[in-house]
């Protein structure tokens, strides 16, 4: 991926009737990378795209295409496309009439409009449906036209709002992963916006976590998931166990009523921490073998796990969720054990 910030969003805020939906924005975006803005419906994810992309303008602070202030230039005039959930093709038009549209606006050459809309054709695995009415296309057929018609523009940045969000489960997962390979085949920034915690990490170089206006943390998927920065984060992308817990020093943390190693430092002595364990990372154990010991209260089949809610014995007060390919029957007692990089500790107060 390369270095080179392309783009730059430096103290960016924006209110709608008195209501802050961006408070305050610093992000920037590197050229070829494909990132991510992830958050539940009203966090601001798509107030930052429209900005961007110059349908909204920002109350503060500048955006910075290659350096460049361009709060004032016109949508029009941005070096860069948008692709919405609604894919607004024009239905009066067949495939090949709606791909080169842009073309036809800035007056190119007959032949390479037809060079251009070919070339996308391919890429978006749509040869051979150039005489097509858009209309007679599935759902799935209709937003690869879109992608293309933004595409055959050659935007420096593309901005895509949702794009999947109308499609069925398995097609939209075929989508994400041919969304990334043209990204790859590409090499252009994409600016993806989406609510789906699996989407994202799927597809993504860099995620952007937000909630009310604000970002939450910024990393690679692997980052985001391992490494929340806060209770927020770790609650929404994926399942978590979030529990009370005290920092004795470092590396040792106590929780649930006893002493763990950790591979956290840097806390001060007996610092009460928020302490994340991912479901997966819980292992079920014979009773004896157990670090902690709690009784199996209810079991759900999933697919690829068993979802089993198991709490602790003796009145300690708590239920873990705990995800694994072996069963243990519902009414019994299991043995749980928890690896040290496996615990994940987080400042108190940051609760988003």
């Amino acid at each position: 991926m390369n270095n080179e910030i392309i783009l730059r969003l430096v103290n960016i805020s924006k209110a709608f009737d008195g209501t802050k939906a961006l408070d305050n924005i610093n992000l920037y975006i590197r050229r070829n990378e494909f990132v991510t803005l992830l958050g539940p419906s009203g966090c601001g994810k798509t107030t930052t795209l429209r900005i961007i992309g110059g349908f909204e303008e920002a109350d503060e602070g500048d955006l910075l295409f290659e350096g460049q202030r361009i709060n004032d230039l016109p949508a029009y005039k941005r070096k860069v496309n948008t692709v919405f959930q609604r894919y607004a093709l024009f239905p009066h038009m067949n495939v090949f009439e709606n791909i080169a549209f842009g073309l036809k606006i800035k007056k190119m050459d007959k032949r390479v409009i037809e060079e251009k809309v070919n070339n996308m054709l391919r890429l978006v695995n749509l040869e051979g449906f150039s005489k097509r009415s858009v209309d007679s296309l599935s759902g799935g057929q209709q937003q690869r036209v879109a992608i293309a018609r933004a595409l055959v523009n050659e935007p420096e940045v593309l901005l895509l709002d949702e794009p999947l969000g109308a499609l069925d489960l398995k097609l939209r997962k075929e989508m994400q992963l041919e969304l990334k390979k043209i990204q790859k085949s590409l090499g252009i920034t994409f600016i993806y916006v989406t609510h789906d915690q699996e989407e994202a990490l799927t597809m993504s170089d860099t995620i952007v976590v937000m909630n009310n206006g604000r970002i939450q943390q910024i990393g690679t998927p692997q980052d985001i998931y391992n490494e929340p920065k806060n209770a927020f984060v770790a609650d929404f992308i994926g399942e978590s166990n979030i529990i009370d817990g005290t920092m004795n020093e470092d590396y040792k943390v106590t929780f649930l009523g006893r002493q763990f190693d950790c591979v956290d430092k840097g806390f001060m002595p007996n610092e009460p921490v928020d302490v994340v364990v991912r479901p997966e990372d819980i292992k079920v154990r014979p009773q004896s073998e157990g670090m902690l010991v709690g009784k199996v209260i209810s079991v759900t089949f999933k697919g690829v796990h068993y979802e089993m809610k198991i709490e602790g014995l003796n009145g300690a007060g708590y239920v873990l969720t705990v995800h694994s390919t072996l069963m243990a029957e519902e009414g019994s007692v299991v043995g749980l054990s928890i690896d040290p990089f496996d615990i994940h500790i987080m400042k108190k107060g940051l609760k988003a």
